[in-house]
């Protein structure tokens, strides 16, 4: 359970799901369709959907890779965060938007899952938040030329250990996009 006093909620927190970062994304369009499901049932259940948006030298605001992939519309009264850093909580509004909706649990989706995804889950951690992960609601791209593994296994080595991630007064996991429930507490 949280450790933040008086933040009972759950938000949806997708990061980074813009076009310049997802677009040669392993099984980019079955997770972009999970997202879509997730944002679905959250605005269905009155949860709040955060948004998340990256910008450096290669992803320029308002260009076309900055900006959130076609198939995804973050509706007008849902909070966009921008975030120059991989954990999205570092110099950004982020605390400040979860604290006025009384957040202290995220659900997460998004990419990079070797980046991004992970600063911002183990930031929000650190934090006092609980943080789960969607299991198939997140992913990145080919680094095998770097010495990364393949990104199937990026994925699966993130989903593994953060199924099994806690601190004192707060809990990690994952969930499949089906399992979601964002009354659950952890």
């Amino acid at each position: 359970m949280t450790t933040l006093e008086g933040r009972p909620r759950t938000a949806l927190l997708v990061v980074d799901v813009q076009n310049g970062v997802v677009e040669e994304a392993h099984e980019r369009d079955a997770v972009v369709a999970n997202i879509g499901r997730l944002v679905a049932k959250a605005r269905h259940e009155k949860v709040p959907v955060v948004w998340v948006q990256h910008s450096d030298p290669d992803l320029e605001p308002g260009s076309d890779g900055w900006r959130i992939v076609p198939e995804l519309t973050p509706g007008d009264t849902e909070p966009l965060v921008g975030k120059t850093y991989g954990d999205t909580f570092e110099d950004t509004e982020l605390e400040t938007v979860l604290a006025d909706l009384g957040v202290g649990r995220l659900v997460v989706a998004g990419a990079q899952t070797d980046q991004c995804i992970r600063s911002t889950l183990h930031g929000a951690l650190v934090r006092g938040y609980d943080a789960v992960l969607v299991a198939d609601a997140h992913t990145t791209e080919d680094q095998t030329a770097w010495g990364a593994p393949p990104p199937a296994q990026v994925i699966a080595h993130t989903n593994l250990y953060w199924t099994y991630q806690t601190a004192p007064g707060r809990t990690g996991g994952t969930v499949g996009t089906e399992d979601v429930d964002f009354g659950a507490t952890s």
